[in-house]
């Protein structure tokens, strides 16, 4: 499996505020496009893989969301996420 319980620890002690900080949004933000990531990844060998394409334009959506979220709430904390993942806008 691509995505490990020791993966998921690292995300979310690196972009969380600890280890077990599943909930904030930036460390679900750091996982979306941990996943983004990968099944883009996938995609670029598989381009008839119809439903990966499909669950990766919902994640993106999900990050959308979650991203507008952080921007209403706190514009500080959302610079912060945007510049250490390396997103554009």
């Amino acid at each position: 499996m691509y995505l490990d319980q020791a993966k998921k620890q690292e995300i979310f002690g690196q972009y969380g505020k600890s280890n077990t900080d599943t909930g904030s949004a930036e460390s679900q933000i750091a996982l979306f496009s941990y996943r983004i990531s990968h099944l883009t990844e996938h995609l670029k060998k598989n381009r008839k893989d119809y439903s990966t394409a499909r669950s990766l334009t919902k994640l993106v959506g999900k990050r959308r969301a979650l991203l507008d979220y952080l921007y209403d709430v706190d514009i500080e904390r959302y610079r912060a996420i945007i510049k250490a993942l390396g997103l554009r806008k």
